[in-house]
């Protein structure tokens, strides 16, 4: 197993054992430095923080100890959009080089700001990533997240560029073209979401693409939850490594966490971003090990730090000794968000609770549908789940004592009935993005 103090440095500008594999002790008297410097930059540089600091009688000079910011409020995405387009930007505007936003499919976008230091930032922390399980500037990276307003494709542009890599920006779609750049590219690295990888097998088979005969070896797969099951359905289809990736627009981007070769959670880049664990419901900060929501705090970017920023993500925070040497604390795979919690007859239910159950049946594909609807004023949930071509064929009693066998496996996991109807292979539709996994049909008409 690499072991990242052991490594020959080929670029020292990206192999930083002295941080990453530092004492706790000296890892937490770099967050709290910097969490100073991050509180009294937005105390004094923008009217939205200084109020609310204010409000909460802080006092950013007397700040002695990392537990202090949970005396602050939190900051929450509705935050963002009530102060749309720049009333959370720390710098002038004349500072700001790039600016990136969601789509703002529910209200005024989200707007993120970055200076070109913060660009610096983001890049490295990428960069020490990807740097740290092996990529290196012989690799030929194939960026197969979306370009535009959304960050993905963007932060692993700046981080290969940064290794010395060869970037392919292809982006996302046209997944026959992706695949001959692949083959013909002699791609060794894909960044892309995990549902759009099993697409790419999907259009592989059909096209006569064999990934075993590829060069790709290494995958960095994020922005939606996936279940272990699933990457090990990727790992067998794509024959890579697949490592999840983690990070969020409004933090800076992909580069906040990730996974290294050992798979067993994503290190945080500590000395970039201070987690924590609450409770959603009573906001709390919950110790190590009890899952929660994660709340971040920025500690080195300018344009538009963060300070408790709620990201809606449920995860857990650990530390364990690493095999790679690693000493940042590590987060677990995100399992779902608080606003995709399903809660049907009282019960919580995530997505990734059902998929990972759907996951381990042997004749289905990864491929399904949560449908929502109501009956006789009930809430009702159903999945769709693509059977494999040889199941298909079978007589459709068969079919039918399949379905059964599969609703108590998920009766067993999640504890309510999930009517199951299996589909013809191909039916569900594919998404070349982040999957959509829930169909909630609830307000519809009848």
């Amino acid at each position: 197993m690499r072991n990242i103090k052991n490594l020959k440095a080929d670029n020292p500008d990206l192999w930083d054992p002295e941080v990453s594999t530092a004492s706790r002790e000296k890892i937490r008297a770099l967050q709290l430095k910097n969490l100073r410097q991050t509180l009294k930059h937005c105390y004094e540089n923008n009217v939205f923080y200084k109020n609310r600091i204010d409000e909460a009688g802080f006092d950013p000079d007397k700040v002695s100890d990392l537990s202090d910011i949970e005396k602050l409020p939190f900051t929450t995405k509705e935050d963002l959009r009530v102060n749309y387009p720049f009333g959370l930007f720390c710098t002038p505007l004349n500072q700001v080089i790039r600016v990136h936003s969601s789509s703002g499919t529910t209200g005024n976008p989200t707007v993120v700001g970055y200076t070109k230091e913060d660009l610096e930032i983001w890049a490295q922390v990428l960069a020490r990533i990807m740097y740290d399980v092996g990529v290196r500037k012989e690799d030929i990276v194939q960026v197969s997240h979306g370009f535009g307003l959304f960050t993905g494709g963007f932060g692993f542009q700046y981080a290969a560029e940064k290794i010395g890599a060869m970037v392919i920006p292809v982006s996302g779609g046209n997944t026959e073209r992706q695949l001959k750049i692949m083959n013909d590219f002699k791609s060794t690295v894909l960044c892309c979401t995990p549902s759009y990888t099993l697409f790419m097998a999907e259009v592989a088979d059909r096209i006569g693409i064999d990934f075993s005969r590829l060069e790709l070896k290494l995958g960095f797969l994020g922005a939606e939850p996936w279940s272990e099951p699933m990457r090990n359905e990727i790992e067998k289809r794509l024959c890579i490594k697949a490592l999840n990736s983690y990070g969020l627009s409004e933090v800076i981007g992909p580069g906040v966490s990730c996974e290294c070769l050992v798979q067993d959670g994503l290190h945080l880049n500590e000395d970039h971003f201070l987690a924590e664990i609450i409770d959603p419901d009573t906001g709390k900060n919950l110790p190590p090990g009890e899952k929660g929501e994660i709340v971040f705090t920025t500690l080195t970017k300018k344009a538009f730090p963060v300070i408790r920023y709620r990201t809606k993500d449920i995860s857990y925070l650990y530390k364990n000794e690493c095999s790679c040497g690693k000493t940042f604390m590590k987060m677990s795979r995100p399992m779902g968000r608080t606003d995709d919690m399903l809660i049907i007859r009282g019960v919580n239910v995530f997505p990734s609770q059902i998929e990972e159950v759907l996951m381990n049946i042997k004749d289905l594909e990864p491929h399904y549908l949560i449908v929502l609807s109501k009956e006789n004023y009930l809430d009702k949930i159903e999945v769709w789940v693509e059977v494999s071509e040889n199941i298909f064929q079978e007589k459709l009693m068969d079919l039918e004592f399949f379905e059964k066998s599969i609703e108590n496996r998920l009766y067993s996991a999640i504890g309510i009935h999930i009517n199951v109807s299996l589909k013809e292979p191909k039916t569900i539709a594919r998404s070349e993005g982040k999957a959509q996994r829930v169909w909630d049909r609830r307000q519809e008409k009848n």
